[in-house]
């Protein structure tokens, strides 16, 4: 290597300096942190830890509620992320019309996704409180209830009432990423199936779809990566209650730490966790590199 190489290769690491030692410091080494507590019994009561081995995954995998717990993070990923996907589809669609007005509620719906989650949830807390809420009002006014429902304290409709609110906050996510496929819709393409007596369905369906295919493949892993994280909304909302009907991975290891403070078994619950999404980051991967 010549002298003008080694001054490249001198100043492309000099360059990258910055953002490696912020990698390591912030990411690679609390993972790596993490993995080795999820070896040790240690907890946030005794500073002394031993070296437990496989124990803490052990009973996690023999915990029946494990099960529970991957079954409620699924439906809350596939719920969260299917529900705002197709309103956010349809609210682009209708948005790309460019008629009067149509700014105004654009910018009007973004205005659900940069509200913080917190206060996302102490709204939605607020909307579906079994004794004041307004959707209990509303519902009561109109008939088609007779007695207030408790949503957030029932086993079938927490989940629900989770799930409505995370969609209600990310379908601006949704429609802004959709919006921004749709400019590349070919409009001469569009045109031709209309002279071929397309109609509106199937000129969405032959043309609009698999133009933005890549971009509505991508938004989806994104949304259930973002999902498969998610904690703010649910932990003012529910907790992961009751009984764990809105328990999710974010949910439990929090509990697990901070709660039971079992920081060797919080931390395992993490490693299954990061391998889970580490399933979802490799189908992201593999669509960037195809694209």
């Amino acid at each position: 290597m010549n002298r003008s190489s080694r001054n490249h290769a001198l100043m492309g690491w000099i360059l990258i300096l910055p953002a490696l030692t912020v990698f390591v410091l912030m990411i690679l080494y609390p993972f790596v942190n993490s993995i080795l507590i999820s070896f040790t019994d240690r907890n946030l009561i005794y500073a002394n830890a031993q070296f437990v081995g496989l124990e803490n995954y052990r009973k996690i995998f023999s915990d029946i509620n494990t099960l529970k717990l991957i079954w409620t993070t699924c439906k809350f990923v596939f719920f969260s992320t299917l529900g705002p996907f197709f309103i956010g589809l349809i609210w682009a669609l209708l948005m790309n019309q460019k008629f009067k007005g149509s700014e105004f509620l654009r910018g009007v719906a973004l205005v659900n996704w940069i509200i913080p989650g917190i206060a996302i949830g102490f709204l939605w807390s607020w909307i579906f409180n079994g004794d004041y809420g307004i959707l209990n009002a509303l519902l009561v006014k109109l008939g088609l209830l007779d007695h207030n429902v408790i949503w957030l304290g029932g086993k079938s409709t927490s989940m629900l009432a989770v799930v409505t609110a995370r969609t209600w906050q990310m379908f601006p996510w949704y429609m802004a990423f959709i919006m921004g496929g749709l400019q590349g819709v070919s409009a001469q393409q569009c045109e031709a199936s209309r002279i071929d007596g397309a109609n509106n369905f199937q000129m969405f369906i032959h043309v609009v779809v698999p133009a933005i295919k890549p971009v509505l493949t991508l938004i989806l892993i994104l949304g259930a990566i973002g999902n498969l994280q998610h904690f703010d909304l649910i932990n003012v909302m529910t907790g992961g209650g009751p009984e764990r009907a809105t328990s999710t991975f974010a949910t439990e290891v929090y509990k697990k730490a901070f709660k039971e403070y079992s920081l060797g078994r919080s931390a395992a619950l993490g490693v299954v966790w990061a391998l889970l999404l580490s399933v979802f980051s490799g189908f992201y991967l593999k669509r960037i590199q195809e694209d």
